[in-house]
């Protein structure tokens, strides 16, 4: 399981087992399914959906999404860098949710400076990743009251010696922990679409529950809905309601591939940890052959 680019790595990682079993290379291992939250799964999927959903967001006017869909023919990600009127409209586009905080729209967006910003900026580019989230402490330290700033406080706590030695740490392991460390990640970010190992999973009778925080702005549920549709399953429970003590949680629908899609009613990026009690009790679900 996983959220964010963990949908890029857990699909092959499945296959990966599978193939090593049946070549008699691994353990037996008794692979039942995998769950992936807001996961980045497809380059063209991931980024073309984020306009139609600036717009159900009411991030953009009517007026201007109409256009940007004429002018640029649906394809936003891909668009055609000689078409004038379709790179204006974009541009509108830019200026109209640059301000916003990308991994939950309704949170404010909190600027970090940082010494490393440029070094920075440039690996995380890489990565296809525009989280403020991932910035290293204490390089820049957020406004109170922003999400991030209990990120900064888990550099410190997680770094004072007396909590490591409370935590068994041993000495001298790690000189210093960081949240989001991708030091030394020297590999080719080649794979830029794990849709085909789904699809593989599938085929060996792997359970998956995909969930999607709806107000997430780095991997849309769209995007989401858009792959799963493309995998041409047959829907056997349709898109209803799913609830938590009475109340609405989510949305839901289940597809003959055993694959669950569910949106996580005000979560972000990581659903978890904007609604870590919905999730807990829909993943436990999942887990017990529940519904959702």
């Amino acid at each position: 399981s996983g959220d964010s680019y963990s949908g890029i790595t857990i699909p092959p990682i499945g296959q990966y087992i599978f193939d090593g079993i049946e070549s008699g290379d691994e353990l037996l291992i008794n692979f039942k399914g995998y769950l992936l939250g807001n996961p980045k799964t497809d380059l063209y999927y991931d980024h073309n959906s984020k306009i139609p959903f600036a717009h159900g967001m009411a991030l953009l006017s009517t007026e201007l999404f109409e256009s940007v869909k004429k002018n640029c023919g649906g394809e936003y990600y891909n668009a055609d860098p000689e078409n004038v009127q379709c790179r204006k409209d974009l541009q509108l586009v830019s200026e109209c949710t640059k301000g916003v905080n990308d991994p939950h729209i309704l949170e404010p967006k909190c600027l970090l400076v940082t010494p490393k910003s440029n070094k920075w900026n440039k690996r995380r580019s890489s990565l296809e990743m525009t989280l403020p989230n991932n910035l290293r402490f204490p390089f820049g330290i957020p406004e109170f009251g922003c999400r991030s700033y209990g990120y900064m406080l888990s550099y410190y706590w997680a770094n004072d010696k007396e909590v490591q030695k409370a935590l068994h740490i041993r000495k001298d392991t790690v000189p210093e922990w960081i949240r989001c460390n991708q030091e030394g990640l020297n590999y080719l970010y080649d794979n830029i679409s794990s849709i085909g190992y789904h699809l593989y999973l599938s085929r060996k009778g792997c359970r998956s529950l995909i969930y999607s925080g709806d107000h997430d702005f780095l991997v849309p549920f769209l995007s989401t809905e858009t792959w799963i549709t493309s995998l041409n399953y047959s829907i056997t429970d349709d898109w209803r309601p799913w609830f938590v003590g009475g109340q609405v949680a989510g949305y839901t629908r289940s597809y003959a591939n055993n694959m669950t899609f569910a949106t996580v009613k005000g979560a972000g990026h990581t659903a978890p940890e904007y609604k870590p009690y919905e999730c807990f009790s829909m993943m436990k679900k999942w887990l017990s052959y529940e519904p959702l």
